[in-house]
């Protein structure tokens, strides 16, 4: 489903109230031994995409990401700053962005499965850059990363991902009939 949103200026706020979506999710986090807590954040990366669209919701991500980059704690426990971008899970953060923009994508798609394979290909790249990034902090091999700091969280990220989907449907339904956007 893709929105028209009514100016300039709802698409600001709109982008602006989802990247604070993504840092109140972000706090609901579980630590595990590997370093890399279990969070909403895919859920609420793949919410932002899949409600305001491929560019908006790259831009609320994007948003989060500079708000996390200049220091204000808004990553997963409570943590921000330059150092976190390029730490052991920057990869999965800076990751993000497209997986926002794919989701986004998807969610215009009237066909479900194309949208989730859409979403699907942006959660690949995150776990993928996240997983490089990962061995390359951790001095360990790509498939060490991988089967350490991917493999635990791939079954609820996919499920996060659905979900997200499917919440993104009702959302943009709500605000259609709120009159706040038109449906494309």
């Amino acid at each position: 489903m893709k929105l028209q949103w009514k100016n300039k200026l709802q698409r600001t706020v709109m982008a602006g109230v989802f990247a604070a979506l993504l840092v109140v999710l972000s706090q609901v986090s579980i630590p595990l031994p590997t370093g890399i807590p279990v969070t909403l954040q895919t859920f609420a990366v793949a919410l932002c995409g899949c409600v305001l669209g491929p560019a908006v919701g790259s831009a609320a991500v994007g948003v989060y990401l500079a708000l996390g980059a200049v220091g204000v704690p808004v990553f997963a426990g409570f943590s921000g700053g330059a150092g976190a971008l390029v730490g052991m899970t920057g990869g999965y953060l800076w990751a993000f962005l497209p997986m926002a923009f794919l989701c986004g994508l998807g969610a215009q798609q009237k066909n479900k499965f194309l949208a989730l394979a859409l979403g699907l290909a942006g959660l690949a790249v995150c776990h993928g850059c996240g997983a490089a990034q990962f061995a390359l902090v951790m001095s360990i091999s790509p498939a060490q990363a991988f089967l350490a700091a991917s493999v635990p969280y791939l079954v609820k990220d996919v499920l996060s991902l659905v979900l997200a989907y499917g919440a993104a449907r009702a959302v943009v339904l709500a605000l259609k009939r709120a009159r706040l956007v038109t449906l494309l």
